[in-house]
Order: structure tokens, then sequence, then C-alpha cells
């Protein structure tokens, strides 16, 4: 997902998107104790994807402080 996908969607929707993405996430890392997960990179790409999210809300939250 691209910042400038995110930046399209409301608060209430990244806050979803978040929660979906922490959740893949969670599944990855059982998947990985499993032994299921064979593509590694997907931890990554999520863990990424995470922190655009959270840098994209700090940033909608700084600017309604600073407004």
């Amino acid at each position: 997902m691209k910042a400038s996908e995110i930046r399209k969607m409301s608060t209430d929707e990244i806050h979803t998107e978040l929660d979906n993405v922490r959740e893949e996430l969670m599944k990855l890392r059982f998947q990985t104790a499993t032994g299921e997960l064979t593509d590694f990179n997907r931890i990554r790409v999520t863990r990424r994807n995470i922190a655009r999210l959270v840098t994209l809300l700090a940033e909608r939250d700084r600017d309604e402080v600073s407004n």
C-alpha cells in the first residue's frame, strides 16, 4: 500500500486498515513459528505497511493540533 493511497483514506478507514494489517502480521508470525510460511518477505512488507499507516496517522494528528 502506497502512502498516496493511504492519504486518500479517512482516519477511521486508516484505523481499520491498521487493525487488519496488525492481525495479518500476527498470523504471519504464527505461520513462521509452525513452519508454514515460505515467503518471509511478507513479514517485512507487512511491518512497513504498519509503519506507513502509523506515520500518516501521526501526521494527521500533528496537522489537527497545529490548526
